[in-house]
């Protein structure tokens, strides 16, 4: 089993029109064995910018105390929020000055830019990044969330569609992944509101 896969872990990122959700399961598993079922994948680091940290737990917790830290910063330094376009490019450098002993974590940001036009990508864990204009996955569910969001993905939808889309996709591609699932977490993330729900799921 590779270190990825130790907590088990799904993530999801969806874009609409003029807004995104971020999507994540709630399990916290020691291989085959479920710790949690409230876990938090899915962190805020302001009002328009949220990153998802699937792999290993311990590594997720460290590395996004070091991006607070990094992001608090910024903050102090320039007196705004930070783009997701420059933060991305934070992680990205963040994970590759440890190259040679990494944070086994794969990220998943989403953020507002500039217009409010919506940015995910996803990274490894040396920070390569993958940008995409629809959606972007992690974790041991990615290969069933990839085809869920094949599938179920269309272009320039309102919030409340987007938010049944990326709902289906999880809850859907969890189902066939026996170390993610245990319900939901998703965020739908439009100028003006952060709408946060809870989805439930199968408890198996």
């Amino acid at each position: 089993m590779s270190i990825f896969e130790y907590n088990g872990s799904a993530l999801v990122a969806m874009v609409g029109k003029n807004c995104f959700a971020i999507a994540s399961d709630r399990r916290l598993g020691v291989q085959l064995q479920t710790i949690a079922t409230d876990f938090q994948r899915i962190y805020k680091i302001h009002d328009k910018l949220f990153i998802g940290l699937s792999g290993l737990a311990t590594d997720a917790q460290t590395l996004y105390q070091r991006l607070v830290f990094r992001h608090k910063l910024y903050q102090l330094r320039e007196e705004r929020d930070m783009k997701p376009e420059t933060f991305a490019s934070l992680v990205s450098a963040i994970l590759y000055e440890k190259r040679f002993g990494p944070y086994f974590c794969q990220p998943v940001i989403a953020g507002l830019g500039e217009g409010d036009k919506p940015f995910i990508c996803t990274m490894d864990s040396i920070g390569a990044k993958e940008l995409a204009k629809d959606f972007v996955v992690a974790g041991t569910a990615s290969e069933s969330l990839y085809g869920a969001c094949e599938a179920m993905f269309k272009p320039d939808m309102e919030p409340e569609e987007l938010f049944e889309t990326i709902s289906q996709a999880l809850l859907s591609s969890v189902d066939r992944d026996c170390l993610s699932g245990w319900g939901g977490h998703v965020y739908v993330v439009t100028p003006t509101e952060v709408t946060e729900r809870i989805l439930k799921g199968r408890m198996d």
